[in-house]
Parts: structure tokens; C-alpha cells; sequence
């Protein structure tokens, strides 16, 4: 059941404005289309202006959101179908993917917030070894991975820690992971959100850092999250405003949601690898 309120899903901020239906209300500055992709559903939304801007509370950029199967763990039928569907957006979103920096953002120690740090394990790092000319990795893209951690653990916000790897190795493409907040209790963990505006990392729990996006890291930056959490206040009211529901499932969720991540970018940044490679090379 979708909420009124705040939310970092870019396709729940369109429905608020009543935009359930198949007819879609028209927003002045917004473009958005309902669509399928291998079977599963993608909400399109693309923020034209700042008419846009204002009307849903998100920078201007395309966003994304892919419906996950119903079952989705590695090994299941629907697994290779998500990935691919993934990589499909995440290519929609970026052009060059010759050197990537992935940044999994998040705490480990919570559950919900673990979504980035569980996905970095699905990540196929190829940066040392197209820096040492290894052998047989010649059709691969550089891709460089950073954990920079929560700033309670590590006493640096994020947002430095990325920006200085970047004027270090000089990417051409960030890519972020982490979790969001939803406003739709149905929706929590079934859904992916692919967004080319980049991200301001905490937003959606009322606990903004610094934003990373193309202004402020200087290359184009996408996001890519799954909505873990909802405000209980959205549900109960004020007496309940401050505290975040999760699902019952969550581990198992948060899990398989970040193993599907991390297989739809290596499959978007390494170019023809397959999903058997890649359980190969990762073990």
C-alpha cells in the first residue's frame, strides 16, 4: 500500500500524485512510462526541468524502477532474467564503462542498510589486473571497488572518501549502491531503483550527507538501490514518526537483492561475461 510522504523511489513519487492507474496523470517538467523488460515491469521516470524538480523532490535524471520476481535467489529460474534486465538499465544510464569505480555505500552491521556492502561481494574488481597487463583479462573493463563505510565507523563522510579515490584512478563512471526508504509497504525489497542523477546517500531516513552526482565527483555517477525501509509515521502518525519498518524477511531479501546488483554490473561493465563466469571467478 503506497503512503504520502517521503520517500527516495522517484516512481512513488509520481504515484502520490495519483498516478496508481495504467493512465498516467501528466506532470508538467516529467516524462514517465510504464514498460516491459523481459517480462518484468519497469516504471520509467525521466525529471525534464526544474518544473520537475520541484513537482516530485528528486534532481532532474532518469530513473528506473525494475519489479523483482517473486523468487530471485541465486540458483532460481528468474535469477538470470533479473541480471540481464539490470544490465540492460544500467547500460541505459551510462555510455562509457572502460574504468568504473563502484562505491558500496552503507553499514554492514544493519541489516537494511547492508545492501551496498553485500553487493560489493558480487563485485568482479579488475583494476589491478588491467593494470598489470595480466593475461586473459583483456576483454574486461577496469573496474576499481570502494567500502568507504558509514561515517560513525570510519570518522570521514563518504562523499571525501569517493571524491579523492576519483581525482586519484579517474574513472569515467561511478557507480553507487545502497539501500533507500520506500512509502509502500508492498513494494519494500521487491523492487530495484536504477537512476542516473546520482544520489544523496541517507535521504530517505532524514539523515543527508553529501550528495554524489556528476557535480560533485565530476563524472557521470548512477545509483542503483532497493527500498528497505519505510517511516512508521507514514502508517501510525506522528506517534510513531522517527522510527523505520522492515520486512519480516529481510536478511534473505537485502541478500539476494544485493547478489542480483552485483551480477547486473559486472554483466553491465564487462561486456559478454556470463552469469557462469562469473560464478567461476567469484567463487
Amino acid at each position: 500500500m503506497l503512503y504520502r510522504g517521503r520517500t527516495d523511489l522517484a516512481s512513488e513519487s509520481f504515484r502520490q500524485f495519483g498516478n496508481d492507474s495504467e493512465e498516467l496523470t501528466e506532470i508538467d517538467g516529467v516524462r514517465a512510462v510504464r514498460d516491459k523488460l523481459d517480462g518484468l515491469e519497469v516504471f520509467s521516470v525521466e525529471i525534464l526541468d526544474e518544473r520537475g524538480v520541484k513537482a516530485l523532490g528528486k534532481p532532474m535524471g532518469k530513473y528506473f524502477t525494475l519489479d523483482t520476481p517473486k523468487q530471485y535467489q541465486r540458483g532460481s529460474e528468474q535469477f538470470p532474467t533479473l541480471v540481464k534486465a539490470l544490465a540492460n538499465i544500467i547500460g541505459r544510464c551510462g555510455s562509457d564503462f572502460s574504468r568504473v569505480l563502484v562505491a558500496a555505500l552503507g553499514n554492514p552491521d544493519i541489516t537494511p542498510d547492508a545492501l551496498g556492502s553485500l553487493a560489493a561481494s558480487s563485485i568482479l574488481v579488475t583494476r589491478h589486473l588491467k593494470e598489470s597487463g595480466a593475461e586473459g583479462f583483456e576483454a574486461f573493463s577496469s573496474l576499481a571497488l570502494s567500502r568507504p563505510g558509514v561515517l560513525g565507523s570510519s570518522g570521514v563522510e563518504s562523499a571525501l572518501q569517493i571524491s579523492l579515490l576519483c581525482r586519484e584512478i579517474k574513472p569515467q563512471l561511478v557507480i553507487v549502491i545502497d539501500a533507500l526508504a520506500g512509502a509502500d509497504l508492498d513494494r519494500l525489497c521487491r523492487c530495484i531503483q536504477i537512476s542516473d542523477s546520482g544520489i544523496s546517500p541517507g535521504s530517505g531516513v532524514g539523515n543527508d550527507r553529501q550528495e554524489l552526482s556528476r557535480e560533485t565527483l565530476g563524472v557521470p555517477v548512477i545509483s542503483i538501490g532497493i527500498p528497505t525501509v519505510m517511516d512508521a509515521g507514514l502508517i501510525a502518525g506522528d506517534k510513531m514518526a522517527g522510527l523505520f519498518v522492515t520486512p519480516r524477511s529481510i536478511d534473505s531479501l537485502v541478500r539476494c537483492g544485493a547478489r542480483a546488483i552485483g551480477y547486473g554490473i559486472n554483466m553491465a561493465v564487462h561486456r559478454g561475461i556470463t552469469i557462469e563466469d562469473m560464478d567461476m571467478l567469484l567463487g
